[in-house]
């Protein structure tokens, strides 16, 4: 159905929240800075070669430095882990250091990894789109690990009544 603009965004709103996507938080590091973010858009986009894409805010510090790295981590949050999606999705690493407040450990490639979350995998960046108020990161899948039982993920119903750090 077609019609003025706020009815299409009313019904797109609608469609992505009913979807309900898993939430996940991205870390990356360069030039001896870390970062982390939650991040909502999120996707696989090839299966062979394997490639997953990362829509990061262009308003984010994450971003700042994830544009100087060569890969990020993309973490899986379990269903009960709203107090790590609240660190890293209304915190802004530009007032306070998010990985202070959490157990992580450095990674393959020096990456970041949170040390309490279900599942991770890390990924090469090979290419990067501007998607308008965020920039698409194309990573291929360099390492991971899954816990044997995750009991759930974080979905996007979970944390929308949170206040972003930055603004989109």
């Amino acid at each position: 159905m077609s019609g003025d603009t706020d009815t299409i965004h009313a019904y797109f709103d609608e469609f992505v929240a009913t979807a309900d996507n898993p939430m996940v938080v991205v870390t990356t590091e360069a030039a001896g800075r870390r970062a982390g973010c939650l991040v909502g858009f999120t996707t696989q986009v090839s299966i062979n070669p394997r490639r997953f894409l990362v829509g990061l805010s262009k308003t984010n510090n994450t971003f700042r430095v994830a544009a100087e790295a060569e890969g990020l981590a993309v973490h899986l949050l379990g269903a009960q882990q709203l107090p790590l999606a609240r660190l890293f999705g209304s915190e802004s690493g530009d007032r306070i250091d998010k990985f202070a407040h959490c157990e992580w450990y450095s990674g393959p490639d020096g990456l970041p990894i949170l040390a309490a979350t279900p599942g991770w995998f890390t990924g090469r960046i090979i290419d990067r789109h501007d998607l308008g108020d965020h920039v698409g990161v194309v990573l291929e899948p360099t390492a991971g690990h899954m816990r044997a039982e995750s009991g759930g993920v974080l979905r996007f119903a979970a944390v929308a009544h949170l206040d972003p750090g930055h603004s989109a």
